[in-house]
């Protein structure tokens, strides 16, 4: 086909789309299911009509092809879990009895059977939950979700596509089951796992479709020649395959490097790169490979991670490079939308012009169908469209909300000095036992207590004028003064206040930082019911005031216990944030350091001696590929001293991190100079512990011993079992005894229970240590 036909083909495409509905009503649904008040009936006619309002959305705004198989009750890996039959042996009892209880139980466990690990979805805020598998594991193909979804679809009048999670992608997610050896190679599965792919696909080809898309980004990170050639014959196997559909192999989040010539040469119908700044490179590599002849090409030139307006201009200008590289290019964004809000236009306390600024999943698709009819029909019938782009553009640029000129001076004016603390661990360690005097083994939480029903309703009466501000407040310190007094009677060492003024850890500070902008109705699901609404950082970020000072000192005030000080690091900021994509972010977090510097030595002066910095995202954000690492990391961890250094040595700095695999970040995490590090552990059984101690980690750690994602209260052996585990690797003098994560999503009862025996945990293994 010539460039000017391939042209005339394009069409508009996505991977997916956002799953919970205009109003949560995904979430609302499953938690009533949940509770018990709502039946599974009720709960399906939800996600029925939330597939169809989403599939019919697209189709009238312009989308050709609409994605099916993306949405879920939980997590599509799980739902990939589901269709090969990688059931864990202790959930499979569970799933027979009641498939759509069994499927819960694994996201979340039961008071009995422990949930899958969960983890981050590359460098994504989106949690997935981790295959387990071993040397006996047994696939078996179920394709129901998959069929029945397109089936919807297709008797709507729709072109549809399924989505699924591909093969190779799926093992090197996943991880060697519980008392699988550590060294075990899911990978080496590969042989049990395509004729599965193939029953499915065959399933899929049955039920109508032309095309099915199998998203590979695990191939954009840096693959050893073994998992290429995996690649290799996965698609060599799955092309050579004659009862299937034309088959889409998809990449996005980075540049595919040493995997793009694999799949070029691979006999499948097409491929779906991602050409947005972080992946420019799959353009020239493309080429080098001579390009697609023959092949459909869906370029991912909207990037579906950020919530700025595309550049429909240079958009069209890479378009019009493509054009010469594959038989039809096809237009779509970078990745699924699923890491998107849903409509900006939604947003009404946004100034007009700003929202202008804003595409959500509604607004890029609109932004994906307008490229697609400029490249089939020319930019003359665009006119319009790329004016108003053009101008919306040249709008940002000069907005004065994007620089302040005292803010960046004092970025400008910041020294090395100012990132170190003045003395080192191991004389600031002593200064801290005197000034603290813990025991050992000092228990803690992580910050946030239960946000309840009337914690929540007296926030929504607050903004709807049917409380005061006294009211309000007066709200808030009896939750204070009960979080406060729990903690005492259950005799936990080093208390927090609860968090009950925070709508969300990132939300709350970005309210009251310049330079950021809050929505009302920007849901983002970070996993299973969970969802949030990230800030967006529009401009040069300061502290007018004091943001925590007035909280945690009434909380101090009640108690002669030591009381933290909580606060969201740099990092975390911008990562749980829609960040500024015009200046570098290393800039940025430098700005961000700065205000929360001022809010750490706030809390020092007012007396507050032990102060904890989140930093549950320095993992997340860390670069796909080895190569862009030690620059993230450079500016990640001075952005963490520079918020933190200017303490005396005797206040005690924590930091956090949760959800993620620790161990290619250790020297970060070395390099952060905290003083105590809390990080998850229950789910995968004290691995980061491990992981700690063969570095030589030499501070204070509290890896998890309470999964807090999950409703079941550990035993107090249980968590005396972890306890155990952590000092095989961590001596008893540096560690703490901590949950894995804050308590915001659970409830009080459970909360009592499972935090009574923490306590009780800890004061029984500290009997255990032999005397000094």
């Amino acid at each position: 086909m010539t460039a000017k036909s391939a042209a005339a083909a394009a069409r508009a495409t996505v991977y997916g789309y956002p799953r919970q509905g205009a109003h949560r009503e995904l979430k609302k649904a499953i938690e009533g299911y949940w509770k018990g008040r709502v039946t599974a009936d009720a709960l399906k006619a939800v996600a029925t009509e939330l597939r169809r309002a989403n599939w019919q959305s697209l189709a009238s705004a312009g989308i050709h092809e609409v994605p099916t198989g993306d949405f879920s009750y939980y997590d599509h890996v799980l739902d990939t879990s589901v269709m090969v039959g990688a059931i864990p042996e202790r959930h499979r009892a569970a799933v027979d009895a009641d498939v759509l209880d069994g499927y819960f139980a694994m996201a979340r466990g039961t008071q009995d059977v422990a949930p899958l690990e969960m983890t981050k979805w590359f460098d994504t805020n989106y949690h997935y939950l981790v295959p387990e598998l071993g040397p006996d594991t047994e696939f078996i193909a179920n394709s129901a979700k998959q069929v029945g979804e397109l089936k919807e679809a297709l008797a709507l009048g729709l072109t549809a596509r399924p989505v699924l999670v591909g093969p190779v992608t799926y093992l090197l997610l996943s991880k060697p089951a519980p008392g699988v050896a550590a060294d075990f190679d899911p990978l080496t599965l590969l042989d049990r796992l395509l004729p599965v792919y193939a029953s499915v696909l065959a399933d899929l080809r049955a039920a109508g479709a032309e095309w099915v898309q199998l998203d590979e980004p695990a191939l954009v990170q840096d693959r050893t020649p073994a998992e290429l050639n995996a690649a290799a014959r996965s698609y060599r196997d799955l092309g050579a395959l004659t009862d299937r559909p034309k088959l889409l192999v998809a990449s996005y989040f980075d540049r595919l490097g040493d995997a793009l010539p694999v799949l070029a040469k691979a006999p499948v119908e097409g491929l779906a790169l991602d050409f947005t700044e972080s992946a420019a490179a799959n353009l020239d590599a493309l080429a080098a490979v001579g390009g697609l002849p023959g092949k459909r090409l869906v370029a991912g030139v909207v990037n579906g991670r950020n919530i700025w307006i595309n550049d429909l201009q240079k958009s069209l200008t890479t378009l019009g490079t493509l054009l010469g590289l594959a038989d039809r290019v096809d237009v779509a964004a970078s990745c699924s939308l699923l890491h998107v809000p849903l409509d900006a236009s939604a947003e009404r306390d946004i100034e007009p012009q700003i929202l202008r600024w804003l595409a959500f999943a509604k607004q890029k698709t609109a932004e994906i169908v307008t490229l697609a009819k400029g490249l089939a029909q020319g930019t003359d019938t665009i006119t319009a469209e790329l004016a108003a782009n053009r101008a919306d553009l040249a709008s940002r640029a000069a907005s004065p909300i994007t620089r302040d000129p005292a803010v960046r001076a004092r970025t400008e004016a910041v020294t090395d000095t100012d990132g170190r603390r003045s003395q080192p661990y191991t004389e600031r360690a002593a200064a801290q036992r005197t000034h603290l005097g813990l025991p050992l083994l000092p228990t803690t939480t992580i910050g946030s207590f239960p946000q309840t029903g009337e914690l929540r309703t007296a926030r929504a009466d607050l903004r709807a004028g049917r409380i005061d501000t006294a009211g309000y407040e007066e709200r808030i310190k009896a939750e204070i003064q009960e979080v406060i007094s729990f903690q005492e009677k259950t005799g936990i060492d080093v208390l927090v206040h609860g968090e009950p003024e925070r709508n969300d850890m990132v939300q709350y500070f970005a309210e009251q930082l310049t330079g950021y902008l809050a929505t009302q109705h920007g849901w983002v699901q970070s996993y299973g019911t969970r969802y949030v609404r990230p800030p967006i950082l529009a401009g040069d970020i300061s502290r007018p005031e004091p943001m925590t000072v007035r909280w945690t000192s009434y909380a101090n005030s009640l108690t002669e216990k030591p009381v933290k000080g909580m606060l969201t690091g740099p990092v975390t900021m911008l990562a749980w944030s829609f960040v500024r994509d015009d200046q570098p972010l290393g800039d940025t977090a430098r700005q961000v350091a700065l205000a929360l510097r001022d809010e750490v030595n706030d809390l020092e002066v007012a007396g507050t001696s032990v102060i904890q910095v989140d930093e549950p995202a320095l993992r997340e954000t860390l670069p796909l590929r080895a190569a862009d690492r030690a620059g993230y990391l450079a500016w990640a961890t001075e952005a963490f001293r520079l918020t933190t250094a200017g303490v005396r040595p005797d206040t005690q700095i924590h930091t956090h991190m949760c959800y993620a695999e620790f161990g290619d970040i250790v020297q970060a995490i070395d390099d952060l100079d905290a003083d105590v590090i809390s990080l998850e552990a229950a789910r995968s059984h004290m691995q980061v512990a491990r992981e700690l101690a063969a570095h030589g980690y030499p501070r204070e750690a509290g890896p998890g011993v309470y999964d807090i994602h999950s409703p079941r209260v550990p035993s107090t052996t249980e968590a005396a079992a972890l306890l155990r585990k952590g000092l095989e690797a961590i001596p008893a003098e540096r560690l703490w005894v901590n949950p894995d994560c804050g308590l915001k999503t659970r409830g009080w009862p459970e909360t009592r229970e499972s935090l009574e025996n923490l306590v009780a945990a800890a004061h029984r293994v500290r009997g255990e240590l032999p005397a000094s």
